[in-house]
């Protein structure tokens, strides 16, 4: 080994996790290296650190790379590290390492520990089983980390906190929750007005408005009402492996804040394509109750857009055709007409069964996907525990699969996007009252439930609006 005051060394350090991001941990390791260099009365040619990346996991580590590069130019005759697991601790670039240093003549010491020469067999060798040893070490706890997150899932206890609307008692396993009286009524209040037809900026402005302590920040944004919006902590569920093909989905052990109805409702509202376009997009959309959605040229299928048209006299508000400008038709006018269909149909004396039929089934099939869910999984534990086979398993999973597929979509089919608590009032004979009394977003809202599509169709130029040129579909069967 060469031990000479003219061996040049680099001095390497890592650290996986670095919560503070005062790379305190590269640091001592740095020092603890020149300590050891000066000892030995080594030349330092370079010092590197790859603060906050953990090898283990096979992440890009550029400093590391600055260390080989060095090896490779025959810039270096030796690399000093605090430990050789701060080097590298899996399998592939273990190997990688070994050969890449032994081709450049280049060896490796501890500061806290030995040298390691690597240009024998014996040298190779035992950073092979050092390293080996330390990928044993951290696989086990890993595998002692993932059992114990599916045994927390499984017993239905969050993977933290559960945050804003819940008071915590108690510490670890022990802990349980209650509901927070005040921020429960927040997090139902929200869903209530999204469901009622309001946006998620009027509901943002009014939080703020009124002084409402936000969660973890000064002040609500749009996003974080959306992210109280749709959380299944709401409805007390477990979710483990989020959107992965293993995904599960168990009781919580907390108390559900918001009905589980309401809360399809609104993961179905919030996730619903056309309320993006409209929303983010075309942040003008609820401003006008038939544009960008609802409304559509008769003549080439277009949307309608509002616009203002200016001349000498007073100005005009509009519907046009938003792709050849084939049909223009009065605003007012136009929404006059859509008034007086959904009065006329919401104040019919079946109009409330009418609207309560989707809010039952849609309990009825969450109920039956639950259970579903439930047979399944305790299926899996049958056969984790040894108590099935593989054939069973596979055996029960092909029987309640399809059932659980079919449920899901009929659980789907039956949630519609607004609340029965706000469209109720609608149906009866103060319907007219009622509906002078929403916003423009609470209207566009009632109107997308009964799946309108008013169709503005070309008609002979002049003065006056005909009512026959406007032709409305109802998307619900039966009510064409």
């Amino acid at each position: 080994m060469n031990t000479s005051t003219s061996e040049r060394v680099a001095l390497y350090a890592r650290i996986s996790q670095d919560p503070s991001g005062k790379a305190v941990g590269v640091a001592d390791q740095l020092e603890h290296a020149r300590t050891f260099a000066a000892a030995r009365g080594y030349r330092i040619v370079s010092e590197h650190s790859d603060n906050d990346i953990s090898a283990f996991r096979g992440k890009e580590r550029p400093a590391y790379q600055k260390v080989l590069r060095l090896a490779r130019e025959g810039k270096i005759d030796r690399v000093i590290v605090y430990h050789l697991t701060r080097m590298t601790r899996n399998r592939r670039e273990r190997a990688e390492f070994i050969d890449a240093f032994h081709a450049c003549k280049v060896n490796v010491s501890e500061a806290q520990g030995g040298d390691y020469d690597l240009s024998t067999a014996a040298g190779r060798t035992w950073v092979d089983i050092q390293g080996a040893l330390a990928t044993w070490e951290s696989e086990i706890k890993s595998e002692r980390v993932t059992a114990a997150a599916v045994r927390r899932a499984r017993e239905g206890r969050p993977s933290g906190d559960l945050g804003y609307g819940w008071i915590k008692q108690g510490t670890g396993a022990a802990a349980t929750w209650t509901e927070h009286p005040h921020e429960a009524e927040v997090v139902r209040s929200i869903v209530d007005r999204l469901l009622g037809g309001e946006t998620l900026r009027g509901i943002t402005d009014s939080l703020n408005e009124r002084g409402e302590p936000a969660p973890k920040a000064n002040e609500w944004g749009k996003t974080s009402v959306k992210k109280i919006a749709i959380r299944d902590s709401n409805i007390a569920q477990r979710v483990h492996h989020r959107g992965l093909p293993d995904e599960e989905r168990f009781a919580g052990c907390w108390p559900a804040i918001v009905d589980r109805a309401k809360h399809e409702k609104v993961v179905a509202l919030l996730a619903a394509p056309t309320r993006r376009t409209n929303g983010a997009a075309r942040p003008g959309a609820r401003r006008h109750l038939l544009s960008w959605g609802v409304g559509e040229c008769g003549v080439c299928g277009a949307k309608l857009r509002a616009v203002t048209k200016r001349g000498k006299g007073r100005p005009l508000d509009l519907y046009v055709c938003d792709g050849k400008g084939c049909v223009g038709r009065s605003e007012p006018a136009v929404d006059e007409v859509v008034k007086e269909l959904v009065i006329g149909r919401l104040a019919l004396p079946d109009a409330l069964d009418w609207l309560m039929g989707d809010d039952e089934d849609a309990r009825r099939w969450s109920t039956r996907v639950d259970e579903l869910n439930r047979r399944l999984a305790e299926a899996a534990d049958a056969f984790a525990e040894g108590a099935i086979t593989g054939e069973q398993l596979r055996r029960i999973t092909a029987r309640l699969q399809p059932d659980l597929d079919d449920a899901d979509l009929r659980r789907a089919q039956s949630i519609v996007q607004l609340d029965l608590a706000a469209i109720r009032p609608l149906a009866g004979p103060t319907a007219r009252e009622r509906w002078d009394e929403m916003t423009v977003s609470q209207r566009r809202a009632v109107v997308e439930t009964l799946g309108l599509r008013v169709i503005v169709e070309r008609t002979r130029p002049g003065p006056g609006f005909d009512p026959d040129s406007i032709r409305i579909e109802w998307g619900r069967a039966g009510d064409r």
